[in-house]
Formats: C-alpha cells, structure tokens, sequence
C-alpha cells in the first residue's frame, strides 16, 4: 500500500470535483441547463409546498406526504446544484474535506428518506382504495406524522453509517473525484483501505433499505390494482388510475436511475454520471409538474393561488 503514495484521510484537507468530461466550450451550455433544471426544482417545489400549506382542501394524509416529498426534492437538489452551478466556472473545482462530508450526509439522509416517503404515499393510496371506509380512521394525523418522522429518522440512521464508513477510510494522494458531487463509488476509487468489507457492507445496507421500500410499493399497487379492477365504475377506476400512476411515475423514473447508475460499471463513469443527474436534478424538477399537471386538487389550488395574488396586486 506504502507504495501508492497514500496518505491518511485526516491529512487530506480538500477533494477536487472533475464534473463532466467534456469540450470547454460545452460548460456554458451545461451550466445554463443545470442552472434552468435547478431553478425549476426550487420553483415547482417551494410552489408545490406554498400551495398545499395555504389551500385547507388539500390537507390531507396524500397532500401531507406530497408536500414533505417536495421538502425533500427541494433539499437534497440544493445539496448538489449550487456546487456543480460555480464549479463550472471555477478553475480550481476543489470542495472541503468537511464540505465534502456534509454533502454526502445531506444528500445520503434525504435520498433514502424520499424512498420510505414512496413507500408511505404507496400505503396511503392502498388504504384509501381498498379501505375508503375506514381510511380517516386508519391514516390518522399522529400515523401520518410517525410515518414522516420515520422516513427521516431512517434517512438519518443510513446516512451516519455511509457517511462514517465512507470517511473512516484512507485516501491515497490523488484527491480527484470523478463526479460532480460527493458519492461512495468515486470516493472509494480513492480509497488505499482494503473496501471489501466496505463495499459489503454498503451493499447490506442498500438491499436492507431498498427491498422492503419497493416490496411496499409493489404489494400495495398489486392490492390496488385488482380492487380498482372490481370496481363498476368507470369513473371511478379512471380517477384511481390517474392518482396511482402519478406516483407510480416518480417511482419509476428515481429508482430506475438509481439502479442504472449503480449497475453500470466503473469503467463507464460518464454514463453514471448521466443516471446521477437524473436522480438529483430531474426527479426532483419532475415530481411538481407529474403530480400537478395530473392531479384536479392541485390545479384549482394553484388557480385560487394565482388569482388571489392578482388580487391583491
């Protein structure tokens, strides 16, 4: 190892960002798209947030966690935009050590908080269809709190183990990360430490987390699916679908990027980096636009929104 040139993680002082590997007269176009994307996520979110904490029709367990979906959406973007927005036009691309952590726990919490976050909205809808009798008794306020308080508590619990593991280990003296942010699989190429175990243990960690969020979402769109199936009316059955498949989408488009960058191989690591964007900037940009433009709810509060402010105006 000695022969690597290492040195201690506690001696490196600040990691280098490289971002995307491309021509320099590409920067200006990469950075207006993630300066357009990224303003997108605050504006859908921060409105999407606004509407539902102003309009008393949209609360709601569905809007509740609807709106603490945007929350998250809303932060973990802006744990990762900023950076990669002034490391586009910075020369030395550099982020603290310290810096580096806390983005990695930021962006650690509030990702695996927005996967129990879709495991609960999977819930709620399940019980509001197969059990509308009983749904304002079942999906009380103090459940939907203990709900959300879980889905962050568990983002929180992930988030110390990967961010201790992940920087308990020794980095070797290139301090370039190969990423326009912060990740394990970048920071472990750096890594002089034997990552077996750490590579193990994260895969533990990973497969104890997603497993039972997607096996959550599946049953509960399976229990759906056959008693909308049942049921007479066509209204009806268009009204569950068009509420389901929106967060069927958010579903699909996070997890089907997150399984592709984790799946593609090291030697490919611009791809990864495209998969990552689209978890960090494109998910969060789409969740608004997914549940407003295909939810009445939401439309009629954003006209009620904007025709009061033109009132007062």
């Amino acid at each position: 190892m000695g022969d690597r040139g290492t040195t201690n993680h506690s001696e490196v002082t600040d990691f280098i960002l490289v971002g995307f590997r491309v021509r320099p007269e590409l920067h200006i176009l990469l950075f207006l798209i993630f300066l357009l994307v990224y303003a997108m996520v605050l504006l859908g979110n921060a409105g999407m947030v606004a509407i539902i904490m102003t309009d008393p029709r949209l609360n709601t367990p569905m809007y509740f966690f609807l709106g603490n979906l945007s929350f998250v959406d809303l932060f973990y973007s802006s744990v990762i935009a900023p950076k990669a927005l002034i490391n586009f036009w910075s020369e030395s691309k550099s982020i603290s050590f310290a810096g580096c952590v806390t983005q990695f726990f930021l962006f650690a919490l509030f990702i695996v908080t927005e996967g129990f976050l879709l495991a609960a909205m999977a819930y709620d809808r399940f019980i509001a269809i197969c059990n509308p009798l009983l749904y304002s008794v079942q999906m009380s306020t103090r459940l939907c709190s203990q709900l959300v308080a879980g889905s962050y508590f568990c983002g929180c619990i992930s988030s110390v183990l990967q961010t201790s593991m992940t920087f308990t280990l020794s980095f070797c003296a290139s301090r370039t990360i190969d990423h326009f942010y912060c990740d394990t699989r970048p920071l472990q190429r750096l890594s002089c430490s034997d990552i077996f175990i750490n590579k193990m243990v994260s895969f533990s960690l990973a497969s104890v987390i997603t497993l039972p969020i997607i096996m959550v979402i599946i049953v509960s769109y399976l229990y759906i699916v056959s008693t909308v199936l049942k049921t007479r009316s066509s209204e009806g059955r268009k009204k569950a679908f068009s509420t389901c498949s929106s967060h069927l989408g958010v579903v699909s488009v996070l997890y089907g990027a997150v399984f592709f960058m984790y799946l593609t191989p090291d030697r490919f690591p611009e791809l990864s980096k495209v998969a990552s964007l689209c978890y960090t900037l494109v998910t969060p940009m789409l969740n608004p636009l997914i549940y407003s433009l295909r939810n009445k709810d939401v439309k009629e509060a954003l006209k009620k929104l904007l025709e009061k402010k033109n009132t007062i105006l």
